[in-house]
């Protein structure tokens, strides 16, 4: 993990290279794609929840801590597990009894840099997130009047919010403020294909190559995958959804294209997070491949960058050629325990 303590910015210009590099290859275009893709130096903070410290290590009990459920026998790590690619390996999130619920896990990485969260957009920020599954009745069951009682009268939490805060008070939002603050520090490590485009020719082997080039070019997928956590923070109708399934449409009935829209997931270290789409209906990067290259549902709300694309077997391979390449080096998301200190330099507010 590259967001540490001292020298932040210098180790991130180290790993990603920052600085820029020559096009090697005979695409006229590749440098200007490789530059879109650019690891940014540091973490954004909003100004109304600053990063401190105290704060990241508040939210990071807080995350970890059962505490925060009715029978105290849930966690936010339940559903988002760190070896799992911050979400938790099933086609749909499990409830508290055992069942599942509507809509698959989604992953914590790189949430720092998203304002609209949820597969259908229903969370403004990170600050507005967490007391829907700690109060909801099939997820962790715990009201808050009951969950601001339980953390003042624990010693421990009292000191930990008068550390992380102006004053000792114990609030649904200073809650929030932390888990917030500490999420916001998931971020994806450095990997072959950071280590490519920061001019390493070898990083990545010639098939992945050229899948970053259908990737960009005849594949279509940066239309929504963009930017350098490869999405467009934005709510497309793929032509999978069906039913009352309608997504962002719940919240927009009067607008036709956001019927069926869900969040565009980013897609670092996406190998290792199947199965795949909002509500876990593919079980493979193939088969996420397969999809695309049909078009999905023709219908009107379906997004126009979304038709059948005609790519050849090898193209497929190649393009999951290129996929794979945005794991980190070791092939998996770093286990909690792995991970270093984390106190980067905050930023401006987005």
């Amino acid at each position: 993990m590259a967001w540490k303590v001292g020298g932040a910015i210098a180790l991130l210009l180290v790993l990603f290279g920052m600085a820029g590099t020559a096009a090697v290859g005979p695409e006229a275009d590749r440098a200007v794609s490789r530059q879109a893709y650019r690891v940014p130096a540091e973490i954004p903070f909003p100004d109304d929840n600053p990063y401190t410290p105290a704060k990241a290590e508040l939210g990071r009990r807080l995350f970890f801590d059962p505490i925060l459920s009715g029978d105290y026998s849930r966690a936010c790590v339940s559903c988002h597990v760190p070896d799992l690619g911050w979400a938790d390996g099933r086609a749909r999130a499990l409830s508290r009894h055992d069942g599942v619920m509507d809509l698959r896990t989604p992953t914590l990485l790189n949430l720092a840099w998203q304002e609209r969260l949820g597969w259908d957009g229903k969370f403004r920020d990170l600050e507005t997130v967490a007391f829907l599954p700690i109060t909801a009745a099939g997820n962790m069951n715990l009201s808050t009047v009951e969950a601001l009682r339980r953390l003042t009268a624990d010693a421990s939490y009292a000191k930990a919010f008068a550390d992380a805060f102006a004053d000792p008070e114990i609030t649904k939002d200073r809650v929030e403020d932390a888990l917030a603050t500490f999420e916001r520090l998931i971020v994806s490590g450095p990997t072959p294909f950071d280590r490519w485009i920061a001019g390493d020719e070898t990083a990545i082997d010639t098939a992945a190559k050229r899948g970053f080039d259908l990737f960009n070019g005849k594949a279509r997928c940066a239309a929504c995958h963009s930017g350098w956590s490869f999405t467009d923070g934005s709510f497309h109708d793929i032509g999978t959804a069906k039913g009352a399934d309608i997504g962002r449409g719940r919240f927009f009935p009067n607008s036709p294209a956001l019927l069926y829209a869900f969040k565009t997931p980013g897609l670092r270290s996406v190998a290792e997070r199947a199965p795949y789409m909002h509500d876990g209906s593919l079980p493979t990067l193939e088969a996420v491949v397969d999809l695309y290259d049909r078009g999905g549902i023709e219908r009107p709300s379906r997004s126009p960058d979304i038709r059948p694309l005609g790519l050849s077997a090898r193209e497929k391979a190649d393009l999951l050629a290129f996929l794979r390449t945005l794991s980190t080096k070791s092939g998996t998301v770093p286990a909690m325990a792995e991970l270093p200190p984390i106190a980067p330099r905050p930023s401006a507010a987005r």
